[in-house]
């Protein structure tokens, strides 16, 4: 590249001391193929920002930039800002991480706990399957009892997860999926098994549509919200899907269209916004609290199984009106 000379200047204007008004000949540093290379990147708070802007197998050049020059319109030089002289940039390549299923190390006890986890979900899942194959043979009682299994292995897999250290992102989401599978499908459609032959074929279908359509919205919502370690917003879908695969099972001897009722107030419970307690501060309810349904059960056990859901669904309520 030629060289060019610095113009000319007034003796007032010039940074340099009096008196010296040529500078002579100035060699530009660089060549031309050498600025061709230099790729210009906008300005990043360090080497982590501009790392995380980069995708897999991405090159980033670091140390120089392309400024204008001060030596004449349309040219550019090479600059290190205020850290030296500029320098023939480096390239750096960031690889882009895999996406792990497994947070944390990938031991083989930990490999196993996470296999074992997710086995459990799967077990809920194809126990829910099995339940709907039932009901669509005629088997509403055996399928309930699949139900009943699937709550077991949904509460299973949970407690597994974090006793063993391995829970993830992954693990809730297909957990979530189960769930749906399993209480927000083949629940409605046991009850509806059950109830066909009781009430009208229309009313069932409705009653059991909105079920699965609140716990869709249930299921939705509980992933994307804070969670509470205390209260649950709603009735969990897992205990609606308990106290429907139990209602099934040990067969309530109760109308059907007050059966329907049930249904639909168990479905609105579990998409409304009212505080209900966790089992774990259940337990820590005074004992002689857990006298009346021991009791009861004794007495008479599915008149106590209808007040124990009752007083539970009413709790919300009243826990909401308490707080307001």
């Amino acid at each position: 590249m030629p060289r060019t000379p610095w113009r000319r200047r007034r003796t007032t204007d010039s940074p340099r001391p009096a008196g010296r008004r040529w500078a002579g000949r100035l060699r530009r540093g660089g060549t031309l193929a050498r600025q061709a290379l230099l790729v210009r990147v906008g300005r990043r708070s360090g080497d982590a920002g501009r790392a995380a802007t980069a995708t897999r197998a991405e090159v980033i050049y670091t140390g120089t930039e392309l400024v204008p020059s001060p030596y004449g319109r349309g040219r550019t030089v090479a600059t290190s800002g205020s850290h030296g002289p500029a320098v023939m940039a480096q390239p750096v390549v960031v690889e882009a991480d895999s996406a792990s299923l497994l947070p944390g190390a990938h031991t083989l006890r930990r490999r196993i706990s996470f296999a074992l986890v997710n086995a459990c979900t799967l077990a809920s899942l194809g126990l829910g399957l099995l339940a709907i194959f039932l009901a669509m043979q005629g088997d509403p009682r055996i399928a309930a009892a699949c139900l009943v299994a699937c709550v077991g292995f949904d509460g299973l897999d949970g407690a597994l997860a974090r006793r063993l250290g391995v829970s993830s992102p992954f693990g809730a989401q297909m957990d979530s999926l189960a769930d749906m599978c399993s209480f927000g499908l083949a629940a409605p459609v046991v009850v509806y098994a059950a109830l066909s032959h009781t009430v009208p074929t229309a009313f069932a279908a409705v009653a059991c549509m909105l079920v699965a359509g609140c716990a869709a919205i249930r299921l939705a919502r509980f992933n994307v919200s804070p969670k509470d370690g205390k209260f649950f917003s709603g009735v969990p879908t897992t205990l609606v899907a308990a106290v429907l695969a139990l209602t099934v099972l040990i067969e309530l001897p109760l109308p059907g269209i007050a059966v329907l009722g049930g249904v639909a107030l168990l479905a609105f419970a579990m998409v409304s916004s009212f505080p209900y307690a966790k089992l774990a501060r259940l337990v820590k309810l005074p004992p002689w609290l857990w006298l009346l349904p021991i009791v009861g059960a004794l007495v008479d056990p599915r008149l106590t199984f209808v007040l124990l859901v009752g007083a539970y669904v009413l709790s919300g309520p009243l826990m909401w009106m308490r707080s307001r």
